[in-house]
Order: structure tokens, then C-alpha cells, then sequence
């Protein structure tokens, strides 16, 4: 009975909806005569309808659902109650004329800002009902003279700030109040836009607490505001709030960068500013603070007691050990052992550790096998990896097992723990995948499987990949279930004996080949660009680069101040733009990538295939201007997650070339001259054929280092969740 109600209900709206806007179509309002003098907003409303329902692209609904019910709601509220307003309206003998012009014009606004914010998807247009209902609620108080805080306080921030917009209410006593409502209600919905709406206007009543809320959601966003010399930053630099004044204090210091990972000790009494600048004097002595603090923080995850500003710390361990450690002993790899090791031998194991996970993209195979992986053990009284991982509260755990699969260090890892622990620790390795906050983890364990050897290991670890996807499965987890079903297809695909097709697996993009249609613009010539950077190692690799092509008669290149152009002579049209590697320290290199990106928009000139010729602290640059046309992207040493993930979200369709150290030119030049030959002859790119004519013809060992797009299952992994969790 209530179904057949419901149904009639639907069907009598429905007829009534339409019969109104027949009457509205064929005449500018229901019952205005063209004398009336305020005809020009009766015909003003009447426009602002139309285009809702062309808006729907229906003629007879205001379409915006798949939802019948919704759309009849919806053309009710647009057509037929704004109908009946205009008519009452008019029909209105305690208005005057002023009056009667005014409210017809706040609907047109309410309207035309309803069509407006449809376009722009800043109003869901599922929401007209609640909309026209508060127009009416808050012109029935402004008509008595009322203030209208009541009804914008009572609606979501879309409508109220439809409502403090419409000239209706222009001269409501509320006006200004319901306008801080708004504002407040839009900085709860946007939290992460509250710094940059206060730069613009920071005089609200409730600014300072509005400050102490975003102190507390982004500390180091406050930091950053705290340290400017306008208004906002006076006036951030003033709250009396705990967690406000110790991070002013430190935007306002000299060394407040490097007081900044610090800050959750520092806002809790833990530690001293003094105690951080006597360790900063000495580089090892802040490198171990650093170790140390990252170790105490990484014991209170488990007991859910985030601390603030962990990853500025991690960032910060991170990049100092690369300065000050990983990028010497990487110089030195002719050197002897005992020369090249030596920086390292006052470090702990603890601290080597961290060497190893967070300078992963720079680390030689050479320094951490013969040097920071060897040493750990050797500094240990007794060497066992599991009370390692103990000492630094599993943090990165997966990282390491990841490295150590990668270097073949894995079984003797693994060999200096029982094996009942060695078990329960690659359990752990595959196991709550589904409770990490971001997906480095579960791409840690999708590049590690293909390089772990040990059969047993290997049993160990899809076992609890299949028994993963089995419990979120049942637990109705998505997240989970996606993870742990690509992980199963992507192992499943390292048996070449299984024949998975990847992409008909997974339902992404071709992984084994690209295809020249793909690479080719308009104009049928394949674009590429090349990014240098003006330090020593760029100045040297773009020379190394040029020779590829200098005096070879398939290739023509032209230069001017800023960049080159190299063209193919024969063949299919290939251009191959490169800025100059000018001077690093005056951002001269920086200043020639702009101009360089500025002429190939103008130009149409979209790459196709994108190159990172630069250490790995330059990527980020890379990334900042990468082309969302790259179907193939070379990375260099900086394939880690959040570089693929930066990539993939800009361009998802990228097949990415990535080594797991610093690149040489001896394996970089026949990779491009590869890809470059391919194009240049027209063909398809295929991955495994081409990857495997390189396997024989270059000789040096690092090559082994460099992952082709095929077999990059951390890039492919990204592509599938991205796919699977609809995050394109």
C-alpha cells in the first residue's frame, strides 16, 4: 500500500511539475501581465529556470540525479514553489513596490548562484529544496524586520552562503553576523583553508581561536604563516596559546628549521631550544638526536599517541643522513673500505639503520651491502636482526625487508633471528596492510616479492597475501580487498609460468608495451623533454647526453640561450627538448626549464616521454612541471612511492623507468637511445623485448639496478589501487 502510495504521489507530482513549466515556457511568469513594471526580474527568474533544466539537459525535469524521486523534488522546488512565489508575490498588498523588486530579485540571485554553483560543483544541485526553503524562511524574518541569523545558522554552509549573497538581505541587521556564520561553517567543512582565508582578511571576532585550530591540525602550515611579516603573521605571533607560542617562537628564530622536527618534545617540556643548538654545532651530534628522537616517537604509534610533526623529523633524518653520510661514502667508492667507511664507524646500529631506510633512493649498492648493512651487524654485541628492529620500535620495518630483498641480503638477515621469528617477522611483513595510512607499505612489499629467493620466504608471504584478501573480504573492508587482490595478481605474475596479463587483470592500461599512436602528437611527431639541473653531476650528464647525439646524421640540434632542440633526420618525426644545465646556485637552470615549459604550451607541444636527468632532491622540481601528456616517465634513482604516487597522480597512464640507486650514464644512454631508435622507427615500445636486447648489450652491473616499466610493481601497484578505489 505505501509503494502504490509512493507511486502515485510520484506520478501526481510529476504531471503537476510539468503542467507549471508548460505554463512557465509559454509565458514570461504564471499570471504578470507584460504592463507590470516589474516584468524585467518576473522575466529574470524565468531565464534562471530555463537554464536550470537545460542545465539537466532534459526538458521537462531539472535533471541532476539518476534518482527520479530527486529530480521531481528538485523541479518542484525550482519551478513550481518559485512559480507560486512570483505570483504571491505579486499578489502581496503589504509590499510596495521597492519591496516587491526586491525579494523578486534575491530569488533571481538565489537562482542564478544555484546554475553558477551546479557549473562550478561548488553547490550540489540535489539541494534546491533546501535552498528555496530557506529563501522563504529568511524572507518571511527580513520582511518582519527580523535578523536573519537564525535561518543561516540553521542550514549547511551551501545555502547560507547562497543566502548572505542574494541582494534580498543586503540591508538585514544580521547580515554581517550571518556572514561570520558562514565563515565559520565553510573553515569546518575546509580546515586546511583556514591560514589562506585569513591572509586575506584576519579581522573576525574569532580569529585567534580559528588560529589555535589550524595550529593544531597543521603545525608546520602555521609555521610557515607565523613567520611572515604581515598581518596574519602579527597576529599569529600574539595568541596566548601553548602550541601557537612555541611554534612562533620557532618561526622566528634563526634556526627554527632545525628546531622544527622537535617540536612535540619542545611543546611538551622534553627537551630545550638550548639542548637542539648544542646538538645542531656538530653535524653527527644532530644526526643522532635526530635518530633518537625519530626512535621515541616511533615507540608511541602503537600506543596511538601521534606525535606532531613526525614526518618533518623523518624528512629531516632523512636528509641529513644523505648530506652528512650517504652522499660521502658514495663519492668514495674507489676508495679502500677503511677510507670509505670511515665517517660511519661512531655510528650505532641503530643509527646505520636509518641510513639504509631513508636513503634508499640515493644509497649505492656498494655503501650499504659493504658498509652500512655489514656494519649494523658488526656493531652489534650480540647480531641478531630482530632485537635490531626491536631497538628502533619496527619502525620502517618494511622498508628494510624491502631493501634487503632488493640487495640479496634477505636470507642472512633474516639467518641471524630464530626461525620462528624470522616466520612471525615476514607474516608481520605482509599482514594489516590494510591499517596504513598511506600505500608506501603495501608498494614496499609489491617491489620486494620478485627479488626474495628463498622459496619458503616466498610461501610465507603469499599465504598471508591470499589470507589478507580472504579476511577483509569477509570483514567487507574494500581498501583491504583491493590491496591484497592486486598483490596476489601481481605476485601471481612474477611466475612467468601463469601467463597473467597484467592489464586485463587489473583493468588498467597496457604495462608491457606503448604504443607509437600513443606517443605521436597531432602533428605526428613524439615529443620529449629532458630536465638538467645546473650542479656539477648535471653539467656532466647533459655533455654525456649531447654526445649521443653530436655529429650523429639521424639527429639535427639547434640551441639558443635557455635550451636545446634535438629533431630526427630521418625516420618518423621525433623533437627532443632539453634546457641548458645553467648555473644551479642563481636558479639560472630553474629559470630555463620555466621558459622552456612556457614555450612548448605555446607552441602545443605536448612530451610524450619525460626525463629526470639529476639527483634525487631535484626530482621534486621534475614532478612540479611534469607534462600530464608523459606516457613514459625516467625517473633515475627516485622511483620511491611518493615520487611514483606524485607521477601517477599527475599523469596515471605513465610507464615509469626507475633504478633502485643513482643512475650511470653508462646504462642511462642506451635506455634513451633505445627508446629513442624505437620511436624514431615508428615502432611500438615492448618492454620485455627491448629490456631484454639491453640485458645483452650492456655489460655493466648496475643495470640490474634499473627496473623496467613491466616489472616496476610499486608503479603498477599505485595504478591499480588507484583504479580499483576509483581515485582517478
Amino acid at each position: 500500500m505505501k509503494v502504490l502510495v509512493r507511486i502515485c504521489c510520484s506520478l501526481l507530482l510529476m504531471a503537476t511539475v510539468s503542467g507549471v513549466w508548460a505554463q512557465t515556457s509559454d509565458t514570461p511568469a504564471k499570471n504578470i501581465l507584460r504592463s507590470n513594471p516589474r516584468i524585467l526580474w518576473h522575466d529574470k527568474i524565468d531565464e534562471e529556470q530555463k537554464k536550470a533544466l537545460a542545465l539537466g539537459k532534459a526538458s521537462d525535469v531539472v535533471k541532476v540525479s539518476e534518482d527520479e524521486s530527486i529530480n521531481l523534488q528538485v523541479t518542484d522546488a525550482v519551478i513550481r514553489k518559485v512559480d507560486k512565489f512570483q505570483d504571491e508575490v505579486e499578489a502581496d498588498s503589504t509590499l510596495d513596490h521597492r519591496l516587491k523588486v526586491k525579494y523578486l530579485r534575491g530569488m533571481e540571485d538565489v537562482l542564478r548562484l544555484y546554475n553558477t554553483g551546479w557549473q562550478d560543483r561548488s553547490f550540489k544541485p540535489a539541494q534546491a529544496p533546501e535552498l528555496v526553503a530557506a529563501y522563504f524562511e529568511t524572507m518571511k524574518a527580513d520582511k518582519k524586520g527580523e535578523n536573519m541569523t537564525l535561518q543561516i545558522a540553521k542550514y549547511p554552509y551551501a545555502v547560507g552562503n547562497v543566502l548572505i549573497r542574494a541582494s534580498s538581505f543586503i540591508d538585514n541587521p544580521g547580515l554581517k553576523e550571518s556572514g561570520y556564520i558562514v565563515f565559520r561553517k565553510y573553515c569546518a567543512l575546509h580546515p586546511n583553508d583556514i591560514l589562506p582565508k585569513l591572509r586575506v582578511n584576519s579581522d573576525y571576532p574569532f580569529t585567534d581561536s580559528l588560529i589555535i585550530a589550524a595550529a593544531h591540525r597543521d603545525p608546520k602550515k602555521l609555521y610557515d604563516y607565523a613567520a611572515a611579516g604581515n598581518k596574519l603573521g602579527s597576529r599569529i605571533r600574539n595568541v596566548d596559546e601553548p602550541l601557537v607560542r612555541t611554534v612562533s617562537q620557532l618561526a622566528t628564530s634563526r634556526s627554527g628549521q632545525l628546531y622544527f622536527p622537535f617540536l612535540d618534545n619542545l611543546y611538551h617540556g622534553k627537551i630545550t631550544l638550548d639542548q637542539v643548538d648544542k646538538a645542531a654545532e656538530n653535524d653527527e651530534t644532530y644526526y643522532k638526536l635526530l635518530v633518537k628522537t625519530q626512535i621515541e616517537y616511533a615507540g608511541r604509534l602503537p600506543e596511538r599517541d601521534t606525535p606532531m610533526e613526525m614526518q618533518a623529523l623523518t624528512d629531516m633524518l632523512g636528509r641529513k643522513g644523505k648530506q652528512v653520510y650517504v652522499s660521502q661514502i658514495n663519492a668514495l667508492h674507489d676508495s679502500p673500505d677503511a677510507i670509505r667507511f670511515k665517517i660511519l664507524q661512531s655510528l650505532t646500529p641503530e643509527e646505520l639503520y636509518y641510513l639504509a631506510v631513508l636513503g634508499e633512493d640515493e644509497i649505492y649498492t656498494s655503501s650499504y651491502t659493504n658498509g652500512v648493512y655489514k656494519l649494523i651487524f658488526q656493531k652489534m654485541a650480540v647480531p641478531r636482526g630482530d632485537s635490531l628492529l626491536m631497538r628502533v620500535n619496527f619502525d620502517h620495518f618494511r622498508k628494510f625487508i624491502k631493501m634487503s630483498a632488493g640487495y640479496n641480503t634477505l636470507d642472512h638477515f633474516l639467518g641471524t633471528m630464530e626461525k620462528d621469528n624470522a616466520i612471525a617477522l615476514m607474516r608481520a611483513f605482509a599482514l594489516r596492510l590494510e591499517k596504513t595510512r598511506d600505500m608506501e607499505d603495501p608498494v614496499d612489499v609489491a617491489d620486494s616479492y620478485g627479488s626474495i629467493r628463498n622459496e619458503e620466504i616466498k610461501a610465507i608471504v603469499l599465504r598471508e597475501i591470499k589470507q589478507g584478501y580472504a579476511t577483509n573480504r569477509q570483514n567487507g573492508n574494500k581498501k583491504g580487498e583491493v590491496i591484497y587482490n592486486i598483490l596476489e595478481t601481481l605476485f601471481a605474475s612474477s611466475d612467468t609460468s601463469q601467463h597473467v596479463d597484467l592489464s586485463a587483470k587489473l583493468g588498467i592500461p597496457p604495462v608491457y608495451n606503448v604504443s607509437y599512436k600513443s606517443l605521436s602528437s597531432d602533428s605526428g611527431a613524439v615529443i620529449q623533454q629532458v630536465f638538467f639541473y645546473g650542479d656539477k653531476d648535471g653539467i656532466d650528464s647533459y655533455a654525456n647526453f649531447m654526445g649521443m647525439f653530436r655529429g650523429n646524421p639521424n639527429w639535427k640540434v639547434v640551441s639558443n640561450k635557455q635550451w636545446v632542440e634535438i629533431s630526427s633526420t630521418k625516420g618518423k618525426p621525433v623533437r627532443i627538448f632539453a634546457n641548458l644545465p645553467l648555473d644551479n646556485d642563481t636558479d639560472q637552470d630553474a629559470k630555463a626549464q620555466h621558459a622552456l615549459s612556457a614555450y612548448m604550451s605555446e607552441k602545443g607541444l605536448s612530451p610524450t616521454i619525460v626525463v629526470h636527468r639529476g639527483h634525487s632532491y631535484h626530482v621534486k622540481y621534475t614532478i612540479a612541471q611534469l607534462a600530464p601528456s608523459a606516457r613514459v616517465v625516467i625517473l633515475g634513482s627516485c622511483g620511491g612511492y611518493h615520487n611514483l604516487d606524485q607521477v601517477l597522480d599527475i599523469s596515471p597512464d605513465a610507464h615509469i623507468i626507475s633504478s633502485k640507486q643513482v643512475g650511470t650514464r653508462v646504462v642511462n644512454e642506451p635506455i634513451l637511445q633505445s627508446i629513442n631508435e624505437c620511436v624514431r622507427s615508428g615502432k611500438n615500445i615492448e618492454w620485455i623485448s627491448m629490456w631484454g636486447d639491453l640485458a645483452s648489450r650492456v655489460k655493466d652491473e648496475r643495470f640490474e639496478d634499473y627496473i623496467p616499466p613491466h616489472k616496476n610493481l610499486g608503479a603498477i601497484f599505485i595504478k591499480a589501487y588507484k583504479k580499483a578505489m576509483g581515485e582517478e
